[in-house]
């Protein structure tokens, strides 16, 4: 069985949560290259695990463990199954969550377009 991508899973409970690389980076004091090279590792450290989860406010065992399909079959199930035995409440709507990351990538991509437009004028 293929190792969990520890790194990928960090970057997923990162954008999750609404935090930037760079502001993970300045919590841990190091350069958001730092946090993308750790984004991009198969295994981290356990220290570094553990400074990680406690920035992003989730046990470390939580990101170990971290699953997408697990989220979609929580929210799956507690969405079309009220007498599941389950009793996950979630305390956001996750359509609002998708609309508010595509307007935040909107916003930036209008941002690098003023950018580039700037830098061609000057």
């Amino acid at each position: 069985m293929k190792p969990a991508h520890i790194g990928r899973k960090i970057s997923r409970i990162r954008e999750l949560r609404g935090i930037k690389q760079e502001t993970l980076a300045q919590e841990m004091g190091v350069s958001q290259q730092t946090v993308s090279r750790i984004e991009a590792s198969e295994t981290i450290e356990e220290d570094i695990l553990a400074k990680v989860a406690k920035i992003l406010d989730v046990h470390p065992e939580a990101i170990k463990n971290f699953s997408e399909e697990a989220i979609f079959n929580i929210m799956g199930n507690t969405y079309n199954d009220h007498s599941s035995s389950l009793n996950y409440q979630c305390t956001f709507n996750p359509l609002d969550k998708v609309v508010e990351l595509y307007e935040r990538l909107l916003q930036s991509e209008r941002e690098k377009v003023e950018l580039l437009k700037e830098l061609r004028k000057g």
